[in-house]
């Protein structure tokens, strides 16, 4: 799966590998991220006290590297909706739905 996976990467564009190399570095915050929302919702629904919760969310925010990563993205965002490689947007949809599913 792999090897697929950098073969596809190879027909992508700079900037669609840029984006996917990053989110695939963010991956671990982006689920510690979404685990934690789920749980403040939860304690919010049971009426529990959510501040430690959403004190580690923020921590997770406040991380200069991620803070980096995440702006670098934003950065990437608008110019991979207008590539001309018809590539980039289903490998970064399908990166992003094989994250989800790791992160479950």
């Amino acid at each position: 799966m792999k090897s697929l996976l950098v073969l596809m990467a190879l027909a992508l564009s700079p900037e669609a590998r840029e984006f996917m190399d990053i989110t695939a570095q963010l991956e671990p915050v982006q689920c510690e991220k979404r685990k934690l929302r789920r749980e403040i919702t939860l304690a919010e629904v049971e009426k529990k006290d959510a501040r430690e919760l959403r004190q580690r969310f923020a921590a997770l925010d406040r991380d200069p590297k991620t803070a980096r990563l995440e702006k670098r993205l934003a950065q990437l965002q608008p110019r991979l909706q207008k590539s001309s490689d018809p590539e980039d947007l289903p490998a970064i949809d399908r990166q992003r739905v094989e994250a989800f599913y790791r992160c479950e």
